[in-house]
């Protein structure tokens, strides 16, 4: 059986965001073509991984045959995007394994999320070819921008403790470090 394929060759939007409060927000990856929004579900972890891995892929092109790719070092100026999610935000799918490319025809970093897919006990279920997928190509400069947001998302969470580094929620925290309030 074909795989459903969620495809944006150039998005004309590319975000991640969240819905909820701090403590119990749930992450998205959220592309746009015209009035076709498809909104997949992921971890935090996975969010800061995603941007850390684009940032990598064109730190690496800067310094390959002279930036022949005008790979910028910073999200160019107009291409940031602070808005809130499209609503409705509904999710196609829960995102299990990422892959990240580059593709030089075209000049895109390319980002492929596939479904997670678990049994009845909860347990990851590997799939040889995954049965759902999210793909999207970034020319360079969103790209940058994309992974910008995504770095300012993932750090609007709870404040961290300054003794044990874990997040502090509204109602008190447990400190690991000297088990005080």
């Amino acid at each position: 059986m074909a795989a459903i394929v969620h495809g944006f060759d150039w998005p004309d939007r590319f975000v991640t965001g969240t819905v909820g409060e701090p403590g119990s927000r749930t992450f998205y990856l959220q592309a746009q073509e015209g009035k076709r929004v498809v909104s997949v579900a992921l971890e935090k972890q996975q969010s800061a991984a995603l941007a850390d891995g684009v940032d990598a892929v064109l730190d690496q092109l800067i310094v390959e045959d002279d930036n022949r790719y005008s790979v910028p070092e910073a999200a160019p100026e107009g291409l940031a995007d602070d808005g809130p999610l499209a609503d409705p935000v509904d999710e196609e799918f829960r995102v299990g394994e990422m892959r990240l490319a580059w593709d030089p025809r075209t000049a895109q970093v390319v980002i492929q999320a596939s479904r997670l897919l678990l049994d009845e006990d909860g347990t990851v279920v590997e799939e040889e070819e995954p049965a759902e997928v999210f793909v999207v190509r970034l020319p360079v400069g969103a790209a940058r921008a994309f992974a910008a947001r995504t770095r300012t998302i993932v750090t609007q969470g709870r404040p961290l403790c300054p003794m044990c580094e874990e997040p502090m929620d509204p109602d008190g925290h447990v400190c690991a470090v000297d088990g005080a309030e």
